[in-house]
């Protein structure tokens, strides 16, 4: 009797997987897309057959050219106010929420003393803020930006302690064994064991930097997003408010975007699990 042998599959070179790899994420990409291209033919269809009025829904197409007129005029003067306001908001909540986060996260003592206060802070509505910040601060940019800073700063503290309050003790001990000094143990093993956790707070922070923003905005602004959202509500222009909308989502796609490609830059090393592709 004769017995067959198998033949083991041949590891691709790297040359033909570059390739490979590039064609499965252009394929990604079109099937993120295929939804909201579905969900736009189907509103271009019930608004062109008027199953929904123009005046309340307008049809895609006419927002776009909305958004082409608005490109011609002062859509990059709202576009550039709107993104200095949540970069400079963004990062000076996260920072804040990273450095009390470490503190907590590493001190029980810290804990005791802050965490009943900011769980009660975080419980305050965004709008609850703006009189608050009208009294304090005025009209100006700050009270914009510290509002904006508040809404960054919760996800990412939350966060920031589950993240150093998972890491597994034993890799701290580890490290102990091993004489790593504090800071040497800091850097060598509670950062790399941290990164995941504050990624994910970071991203969820940037989200809700984006949604207080519109808030931020209705604080007496001239330009932003939020200011162009609020005028297409006072000229019964629907159509500026869904551009307004789309640009805003396009903005928050693309902040996650850059957060998602660090993240997964700095995080080379994880060996996680993916999820099973779609043609297994």
């Amino acid at each position: 009797m004769t017995s067959k042998s198998k033949t083991l599959p041949l590891e691709l070179p790297a040359a033909r997987r570059a390739p490979l790899a590039l064609s499965n994420a252009w394929r990604l990409r079109l099937k993120g897309l295929a939804l909201p291209v579905l969900i736009l033919l189907l509103l271009e269809f019930v608004v062109r057959i008027g199953w929904l009025p123009s005046y309340q829904m307008p049809a895609p197409s006419d927002i776009a050219l909305t958004l082409g007129d608005l490109a011609e005029g002062p859509l990059w003067k709202h576009i550039s106010a709107s993104l200095l306001r949540v970069l400079l908001g963004f990062a000076i909540g996260a920072s804040l929420a990273l450095i009390f986060a470490a503190w907590v996260g590493l001190s029980r003592e810290a804990e005791a003393w802050l965490e009943p206060t900011f769980a009660g802070l975080r419980s305050i509505p965004s709008l609850a803020w703006v009189p608050l910040l009208l009294l304090w601060l005025g009209i100006d940019e700050t009270s914009k930006i510290v509002l904006i800073a508040i809404g960054a700063f919760f996800p990412v503290y939350l966060n920031g302690v589950a993240a150093i309050r998972n890491i597994d003790r034993k890799l701290v001990e580890v490290g102990q064994m091993y004489g790593f000094s504090h800071l040497r143990l800091v850097r060598r093993v509670l950062l790399p064991a941290a990164l995941p956790g504050l990624f994910t707070g970071l991203r969820s922070g940037m989200s809700l930097a984006w949604m207080f923003l519109v808030a931020a905005e209705l604080i007496a602004a001239t330009k932003g997003l939020g200011y162009l959202l609020s005028d297409g509500r006072e000229t019964s222009r629907p159509d500026i408010v869904l551009a307004a909308i789309i640009v805003l989502a396009l903005l928050g796609k693309f902040s996650d975007g850059v957060l998602a490609a660090l993240e997964k830059r700095w995080l080379t090393w994880r060996d996680t699990f993916n999820g099973q592709r779609a043609e297994d």
